[in-house]
């Protein structure tokens, strides 16, 4: 049933792209769409200067180093979950990343937000393939673009990471600056589209892994689609698995739709429902914008009012991610130094029973084989949540640290209780102290949150912090 719709929604759309095709020069001398509505919401009108973040930054960045960094480190947090955090990362501006199968109008969308079309500055657009790399759009004093081996190298920018995949996509990672005044706000980064036919997704990279990266790192995610390509293959339900967690940054939009008569275009809205069902498991769908993002006029008789609404909608989304940059900044560091400071914990639960079940004849390697093995034997998990206030929901995957302690072996690390010094304080202290004092205190400097001081461990999940022996109590 499901290939039936998915077939007649296709063929309907063939045959309404075959009358685009032949309406293809009228489009060209159509007059251009009024775009004040996009200069308005996202106020790129107003001369005042742009907000100072400076001071804010430096003092989230100090605190990062100071007590969140010292533990990752020390308990080598960057080899379980892959993502280390740079100062770039840090001060960087807000991502918006696009996502989607191949000729959905992706960089037709960015060159129509940014207002680049006919300028020298517009990103190629066609009907065949046309993105093959993965293209950064930042701010720059004028148009210059930056090759990825550059931009990999510059330890300034947010980018240096990705260098570890390789130089093959380095090659395929290009940045562009452009002299726009919603670049000042936001970085755009346009992706290779979503290819099913398996020849053509032998990149020469780990597209999936590549893709992880900017997902993990954006701030709002558009999943583009437009009628004619609403199939789900492996590709794109591979990219959807790794879009699990990031529900809240998702935004699906269906392109072109000013193509489609009333009665097709609910048809195709419903077989885009259906197609990513299975995909997205979550009680309430992410938001759909229906519209077309190209600068020509909407389509005579369609839904222009529907169309416009949409996409102020979408422009009030885009602005209000913009608008949050440092409150979503400040809670993505605390939610790092959650994660870390779980996983110090574990690791100290680990070591502590790895040195309570050694005996002198004991073999160490067997002994910490069967505790890595079997967790919940020696209650590794269960002391946690016990004693710590840390979530269930939050605990990390059990297998997880069978590979971790396979590359790192126990008897490298230290107990909590050992990682204190008298001038520098304890680990443990110091990344609580972050986590329900200082990066707080930091949004309530913006104007937003409560009382710091009132924040505990009840709230935060703290607790059983070690006593700093070199301090007299």
């Amino acid at each position: 049933m499901r290939a039936l719709v998915l077939l007649g929604c296709l063929l309907a759309s063939l045959l309404l792209s075959g009358q685009a095709e032949e309406a293809e020069d009228a489009n060209e001398e159509a007059p251009l769409r009024d775009r004040s509505h996009i200069e308005k919401t996202l106020m790129l009108n107003e001369d005042k200067p742009s907000d100072d973040y400076s001071a804010v930054l430096q003092r989230l960045r100090k605190i990062y180093h100071s007590s969140i960094k010292p533990l990752e480190q020390s308990y080598k947090y960057n080899e379980l979950r892959q993502h280390e955090i740079t100062d770039g990362e840090i001060t960087s501006k807000p991502m918006v990343l696009f996502l989607g199968p191949w000729s959905v109008g992706k960089s037709t969308m960015i060159n129509y937000l940014l207002g680049l079309e006919n300028t020298r500055y517009q990103l190629y657009t066609g009907a065949e393939p046309t993105t093959s790399e993965f293209t950064v759009l930042m701010h720059g004093p004028k148009l210059k673009t930056i090759e990825g081996i550059v931009m990999a190298a510059d330890s300034a920018r947010s980018f240096s990471p990705l260098e570890k995949f390789g130089q093959n996509f380095l090659e395929k990672l290009i940045g562009i600056e452009v002299p726009h005044k919603l670049l000042e706000r936001v970085t755009f980064v346009d992706t290779p589209g979503i290819i099913e036919n398996r020849k053509q997704q032998e990149r020469g990279y780990p597209f999936n892994d590549v893709c992880q990266w900017f997902i993990d790192r954006a701030d709002l995610i558009f999943v583009v689609f437009d009628p004619t390509k609403l199939d789900v293959g492996l590709e794109l339900e591979m990219l959807f698995r790794q879009l699990k967690g990031r529900e809240s940054q998702i935004r699906i939009i269906l392109n072109k739709a000013d193509n489609l008569a009333t009665q097709m275009l609910m048809r195709v809205y419903g077989a885009l429902f259906w197609s990513l069902a299975p995909l997205i498991n979550v009680t309430e769908p992410p938001r759909v914008y229906v519209s077309s993002f190209w600068p020509q006029a909407y389509k005579p008789d369609t839904h222009r009012e529907l169309f416009l609404q949409e996409e102020i909608s979408l422009l009030e989304d885009l602005n209000q991610v913009i608008e949050n940059r440092l409150e979503n900044k400040i809670a993505f560091i605390r939610q790092h130094a959650i994660r870390v400071r779980i996983h110090a914990l574990l690791v100290d639960r680990y070591l502590q029973t790895y040195r309570d079940k050694m005996t002198f004849f004991s073999d160490g390697e067997l002994v910490f084989k069967d505790i890595v093995e079997d967790p919940d034997k020696f209650y590794i998990f269960k002391t946690i949540l016990a004693k710590t206030n840390v979530s269930k929901f939050d605990l990390p995957n059990r297998e997880a640290y069978k590979d971790f302690f396979g590359i790192n072996p126990i008897s490298s690390f230290k107990l909590l209780s050992q990682q204190c010094s008298y001038m520098g304080g304890c680990f443990l202290e110091k990344i609580e102290r972050a986590i329900t004092q200082e990066l707080p205190g930091l949004l309530g400097s913006l104007g937003l949150g409560k009382n710091p001081g009132a924040l505990n461990c009840d709230k935060t999940g703290c607790s059983e912090t070690p006593k700093n022996r070199y301090r007299k109590h």
